[in-house]
């Protein structure tokens, strides 16, 4: 049940914020706006306020708002509606409207990092927790407690930073300076092990390895910092999406990685189990890629929108209304493949345990 909960809770939320993207950026281009539904199919729930209609349906995968003069329905404009009508705006406020909704979820994921970040975050610091035996840290005298303040003259900040510098001299002399548990300063050489590890992509590299851990800490941030790192956070899920899309496409990354709607729901209520923050980090990870992803310059997705837009912008006429449909039809027929591979390979995973 808190699986099904967190799911509907997540995907729900992120729907409603690329959609509302849309929504309000419609309404700011001076577009009239009929429909705004969260889910497909059947309503659930419906309202009219104004000229729209807002509705809940039951097919919680995705969600669409419907705006005066979308030609892709086919019915003519009055002419008292068309200063209202979409097709005859400006193509960078069409351009803005579409934008919107993919934009909406990085913005909500940047947010909701920044609220992590706010509420406390588990970092690991320069202080070494643990030194294993028979490691290079070990030989030289390292021991729990010590505090790593320079590598070679650079003054290191953070964990992230001495791991860094660390794997980059696999077998070549780095120089340490340590403070000690009593506050003595000690300079310290040591040479990393050289060892075979993998990327996050799954590509072998060699790196260096001392053999030490650190202690973790609670960092709590201000607000303005909270919300700097909150970006810094989501132009890195944004950098680490484009690369593995770029990597599946190379091989490097297996295709049977990919998952759907079922990985996602079993991920969620994994993370609701785990925590409010835990849910909340998913969350904004699952935003970005929602984000990341409707640019895509494939037809149905926002980003085939975009493209279709820019090639107007540029020959000074739309593309006629036969080839977007055209293309709309390659790219749902490719979007329903894509859909029924990873539902494969979510069903694939769980046969397997």
């Amino acid at each position: 049940m808190l699986t099904i909960v967190a799911s509907i809770f997540v995907l729900g939320l992120l729907i409603t914020v690329h959609e509302a993207g849309h929504f309000l950026m419609a309404k700011k281009m001076g577009v009239g706006v009929e429909k705004f539904s969260i889910g497909f199919g059947k309503p659930i729930y419906k309202k009219t306020s104004g000229e729209t209609e807002y509705m809940v349906s039951w097919i919680p995968l995705g969600g669409y708002v419907k705006m005066v003069g979308d030609e892709e329905d086919g019915e003519e404009v009055p002419q008292e509606r068309k200063h209202l009508a979409y097709n005859h705006k400006p193509v960078w406020r069409r351009l803005l409207i579409v934008a919107a909704g993919p934009l909406s979820n990085l913005l909500f994921a940047a947010f909701l990092f920044a609220v992590v970040f706010m509420a406390g975050v588990q970092m690991p610091t320069t202080a070494i927790h643990k030194v294993l035996e028979d490691s290079p840290a070990s030989s030289v005298g390292l021991v729990a407690g010590d505090i790593i303040e320079e590598i070679d003259g650079v003054e290191i900040a953070d964990w992230n930073q001495l791991a860094e510098l660390i794997s980059k001299s696999p077998g070549k002399e780095i120089s340490l300076t340590v403070r000690r548990t009593g506050g003595a300063v000690a300079h310290i050489k040591v040479t990393p092990d050289s060892k075979s590890a993998k990327t996050i992509f799954g590509e072998e590299i060699r790196t260096g390895r001392i053999g030490i851990s650190p202690e973790m800490s609670i960092r709590h941030y201000n607000p303005f910092h909270a919300v700097y790192m909150g970006f810094m956070k989501t132009g890195e899920i944004i950098y680490l999406t484009g690369m593995v899309i770029v990597k599946i496409f190379q091989n490097v990354v297996p295709a049977n990685t990919i998952g759907g709607p079922l990985m996602i729901l079993k991920i969620a209520g994994d993370q609701a189990q785990a925590g409010l923050i835990p849910l909340i980090m998913f969350m904004a990870v699952l935003s970005v890629n929602l984000g990341v992803l409707n640019f895509l310059p494939i037809p149905i997705l926002d980003g085939g929108h975009i493209f279709f837009l820019a090639i107007e912008a540029v020959k000074g006429s739309p593309v006629s209304l036969k080839g977007r449909e055209i293309a709309q039809q390659v790219g749902m027929f490719l979007l329903i493949l894509l859909m029924v591979f990873a539902f494969y390979n979510d069903i694939s995973r769980f046969l397997a345990g």
